[in-house]
């Protein structure tokens, strides 16, 4: 679904990009109200009203995830779905540079190596282009942003939607009101069909974001991650086969050396995971093996898995 999204916000025009921004974030909350009222889920409100710090970065998760909706409609509207792909491909890679500035992280060696092909690529795009690629860079950073913020907020997808077009409602509705007060609202005026597909900005937004949490706690990690690359792809053959956007060898050359970090930083994750399940599998196996050895060495043993395994260390974890 968020692979073939852009062939879904054509169809608001003539409506432009703020209008169906400020549409998305209000039927957006109509559409995730209904469905916390279905399971309901609505405790945490109460919880999140009485958190101030909470509150705030509630405020600035929307505020950027804002920034992301509005930038992408614009592009997808205006021949841009590419470049808007590219934003999505790069995203991983920003959102490890940024842990590493903002959280001090420590990278190991191939992810190091991916971060600087991500440079290497950025310089041969913005060539390419005859500037830098600011639609992907501005998708990229937007979203890392949110991330980086939703990480410290702490609430489930649906719970943080809900709360972060909360925040969004009132002004998008406002700007609705006034654009209906000028005679340059689309919502009436171009029929009952243009007014429903606006409507359906709401499920378009909250429905792969449903299915995106129910999958979350259903499907190992890293397989979630590599699922997440299919967006993007889609995204891109859509906008070399359907929309037949220009695709010159430079440009062929820069999107070559994303896709070679993003392999790069995928086979070093994978190949951390199966380290940590083998060191994981073999300190399982310790205990095991502790009974069996007589009560002199299951003595010595259970003192030495009294005190813990050895903590992995910040660069081993995927």
């Amino acid at each position: 679904m968020w692979g073939l999204v852009p062939l879904f916000w054509p169809l608001l025009e003539p409506s432009g990009a703020v209008e169906i921004l400020a549409h998305r974030m209000v039927w957006s909350l109509v559409a995730v109200g209904v469905v916390l009222l279905f399971v309901r889920r609505w405790a945490w409100a109460g919880e999140l009203l009485r958190r101030p710090r909470q509150l705030a970065l509630i405020t600035v998760a929307a505020a950027t995830i804002s920034i992301n909706w509005g930038v992408y409609i614009w592009s997808v509207n205006n021949d841009q779905v590419v470049e808007a792909s590219l934003g999505y491909f790069i995203n991983p890679l920003v959102t490890i540079a940024m842990g590493v500035l903002l959280l001090k992280e420590r990278l190991r060696p191939v992810q190091w190596a991916a971060v600087g092909v991500s440079f290497a690529a950025i310089l041969v795009l913005a060539i390419g282009y005859g500037r830098p690629p600011w639609i992907s860079l501005t998708l990229a950073f937007s979203f890392a942003i949110y991330g980086l913020v939703k990480k410290k907020v702490g609430l489930g997808g649906l719970e943080s939607l809900a709360a972060e077009t909360a925040v969004q409602f009132l002004p998008a509705l406002a700007f609705l009101i006034w654009l209906g007060s000028r005679g340059e609202s689309t919502f009436a005026a171009e029929g009952a069909g243009h007014a429903a597909l606006l409507a359906a900005t709401g499920v378009v937004t909250a429905l792969p974001l449903v299915c995106f949490g129910a999958a979350a706690i259903r499907v190992p990690l890293s397989t979630l991650g590599l699922l997440q690359y299919l967006a993007p792809v889609f995204q891109f053959l859509l906008g070399v086969l359907y929309f037949r956007e220009a695709m010159p060898p430079e440009r062929w050359a820069g999107f070559a050396l994303v896709w070679l970090a993003l392999t790069m930083l995928t086979w070093d994750a994978l190949r951390a995971a199966r380290r940590n399940a083998r060191t994981l599998s073999a300190e399982t196996s310790v205990p095991s093996a502790a009974i069996t050895t007589g009560t002199t060495s299951a003595t010595r043993n259970a003192d030495s898995v009294s005190s813990g395994p050895e903590p992995a260390p910040a660069d081993a974890k995927p």
